[in-house]
């Protein structure tokens, strides 16, 4: 076994270099139980990689460099209340978030059952008496960032489990259309407001968030914010000052980061979607993954295998990119959520320690529901000339009433990644036309577009059906996948300096776009966009 990093970095260079020659086909045919090799479950979950370009040599050295980078003292480090997240000195718990007391979790020598107990109680509570009045026809959530992207996506996907309880709608953008167009038709005396910022001072959220105060008292009269306002955050000062009353105030701690703050009590527009009974079962299938991940050897680990195989992705074969492709409408918005989860997370180029990373980061996550994606860029990843790895996920059973449109949805879901995977030959081409009866003039000018070189990787994730539970486990395994790349790259993962800067100067340039204002101090293309605008503004 190696004993530092470096050198598990060269082994696995090696390793690319015996295997990037062979085609999964090569794999296959050599391997008759390949599937059963490279696949782990838990419980009803599955992940599949047989379809990425690894062997098992080359799995057992992904293992070595996780042990060389001390992944599982890490991540005990975490489960342990240490506080990894050092620039802002500070501990990463959410995992308590969704812990019983006997998890024996404590930050800074307290135990967080006895912080996250009383306020999970009291917000799932609030939601349920809204739910059970029935006055509220209408929730509008206002937030950005993590305080959106998680309830958003979560709402959407568990739509199914929202009977009975208010439509929920999402305000994020500064742009005033999104407030506007989520407002038109919404009765303000029927509508309740959830402003979900920490520090209740973010630009977006709050400049929305007096927005609707405005148009509710326009129409219900001053003071009305106290009955149709509720709000997630800890400036309990900033909150009394809006007129929200304090008894509708629900906090977290600064142990949670916001793009992991789903099961805090930023998932309030959820619980108002789906019930406090849903969301209990959601919290279980998070702790459920939480544990797994904490105790389940390397080698069977599911968050630990996800991982690695994207350290294979992006340092060895060279991958800037992974698509997310739900086969379910329902997680249309999960590519979305996962996208600001990882890339907000590892998007750095410094260590923990301030110097330059030696490796690529954190990869480009972006995607869509399939089958849509097939009609949109699929074309790139099947002919095009960057390989792009692609993680395919689908549930068994139908999200709908329409079981025979979820055997076809099935069948796209397995016909994509034996496609990538395998592709097909110009002999295979030419053969089909042959039998089609194709003009020979025609089969040799239409094979080279016709021919698919395959070999582009895949990982594909199966479970039973779509419900609290198993969405719950499904995030907590990207959350923990995000981790242990962030441990291996050796950055710090909970942190995000990055998203500050535009901050600091949107507010800056802000009052520049007055006429009048001095502009002299910017460069030529901000000074002559700005020019621009006024011009354009007034005609």
């Amino acid at each position: 076994m190696v004993k530092t990093v470096a050198d598990a970095w060269k082994i696995l260079a090696a390793d690319w270099d015996r295997l990037q020659s062979v085609h999964l086909r090569e794999m296959f045919e050599d391997d008759a139980v390949r599937f059963s090799r490279f696949s782990a479950s838990l419980d009803d979950l599955t992940i599949d990689y047989s379809k990425e370009r690894v062997d098992a040599a080359a799995m057992a050295h992904l293992f070595d460099l996780a042990r060389a980078a001390d992944v599982e003292g890490r991540r005990d480090a975490m489960f342990a209340g240490a506080h990894i997240n050092t620039t802002e000195d500070r501990a990463v718990l959410h995992v308590a978030l969704r812990g019983v007391p006997e998890d024996g979790y404590q930050v800074d020598g307290q135990a967080t059952a006895d912080l996250v107990i009383p306020v999970l109680d009291a917000f799932l509570k609030f939601a349920d008496d809204v739910r059970a009045e029935g006055r509220i026809t209408d929730v509008v959530n206002i937030g950005i960032g993590g305080s959106d992207l998680g309830p958003v996506m979560a709402v959407r996907a568990l739509s199914d489990f929202s009977v009975g309880g208010p439509n929920v709608h999402f305000v994020s953008n500064i742009d005033g259309a999104h407030l506007t167009d989520t407002l038109a038709g919404l009765n303000p005396e029927t509508t309740m407001f959830i402003v979900a910022s920490k520090t209740f001072t973010t630009q977006e959220t709050m400049t929305n968030a007096q927005s609707a105060k405005d148009w509710l008292e326009a129409a219900l009269g001053a003071g009305a914010a106290k009955a149709h306002f509720a709000a997630v955050s800890t400036n309990l000062e900033g909150t009394a000052a809006f007129g929200i009353a304090p008894e509708r105030v629900f906090g977290f701690w600064g142990w949670v980061g916001g793009r992991y703050s789903l099961t805090s009590s930023i998932g309030l527009s959820l619980a108002m979607a789906i019930g406090g009974e849903n969301f209990r079962a959601f919290l279980g299938g998070f702790r459920d993954m939480d544990q797994h991940f904490k105790t389940a050897p390397m080698v069977e680990n599911l968050p630990m295998l996800l991982a690695l195989i994207g350290i294979w992705r992006r340092n060895i074969m060279g991958c800037p990119t992974v698509g997310l492709i739900p086969y379910s409408q329902r997680l249309e918005k999960f590519a979305a959520y996962v996208q600001q989860m990882d890339m907000e997370s590892n998007g750095k180029r410094v260590t923990k320690s301030g110097a330059d990373v030696t490796t690529k980061t954190g990869p480009v996550i972006w995607g869509g529901a399939g089958t849509n994606v097939q009609h949109s860029f699929f074309q790139l990843i099947h002919q095009g000339t960057d390989i792009v790895p692609i993680d395919f996920m689908i549930n068994a059973q139908a999200n709908s009433d329409l079981a025979d449109q979820h055997d076809i949805l099935t069948a796209n879901f397995l016909a994509q990644s034996h496609a990538l995977a395998f592709g097909k030959t110009g002999q295979e081409v030419r053969a089909e036309m042959v039998e089609a009866r194709v003009d020979p003039a025609r089969i040799e000018a239409l094979v080279p577009h016709r021919t698919f070189p395959g070999n582009r990787p895949s990982t594909s994730l199966l479970d039973r059906s779509l419900t609290p539970y198993s969405l719950g486990r499904l995030i907590a395994l990207y959350e923990h996948k995000v981790f242990v790349q962030g441990v291996i790259w050796d950055v710090n993962s909970f942190d995000q300096w990055g998203v500050e800067l535009g901050k600091v100067m949107a507010t800056q340039l802000a009052s520049m776009l007055d006429d009048g204002a001095d502009l002299s101090s910017l460069n030529s293309s901000t000074r002559g966009l700005i020019e621009k605008i006024r011009v354009l503004k007034e005609h």
